[in-house]
């Protein structure tokens, strides 16, 4: 019912920026919250950040608190993932998700995309 697509991966040196973007479709009018996961290699799944969809409030890991910033664009159903002062323990598969309202999960998972920092 929801699709999602993210994009904006790469290499990037320690220290470094990048911007993740996820585009989602469908019936995005019923979304409660979307969030951002990473997983890295030969780790588990865990949660990076997430945005309320009908309101401003914000959610974010103690990892990443002060380096990443999750935005949202309701107009284009697009969600996005700022990261600044990478390091290379953030390096990992990151993964788009939609919680939709009724449920207690993100039941709606994009494909991922890489982010590889290097030391």
């Amino acid at each position: 019912q929801v699709q999602l697509v993210e994009s904006g991966g790469g290499l990037v040196q320690a220290g470094g920026s990048l911007r993740l973007s996820c585009a989602a479709s469908g019936r995005t009018y019923s979304t409660y919250f979307m969030g951002w996961f990473r997983q890295a290699p030969g780790k588990e799944r865990e949660f990076v950040a997430a945005i309320r969809w009908s309101g401003a409030g914000t959610y974010y890991a103690d990892s990443v608190k002060g380096r990443f910033t999750i935005s949202g664009d309701n107009a284009k159903n697009t969600v996005y993932l700022q990261m600044n002062s990478l390091k290379p323990e953030d390096t990992a598969v990151y993964y788009c998700a939609a919680h939709p309202q009724g449920s207690t999960n993100y039941d709606y998972w994009g494909q991922g995309t890489q982010v590889t920092v290097s030391s």
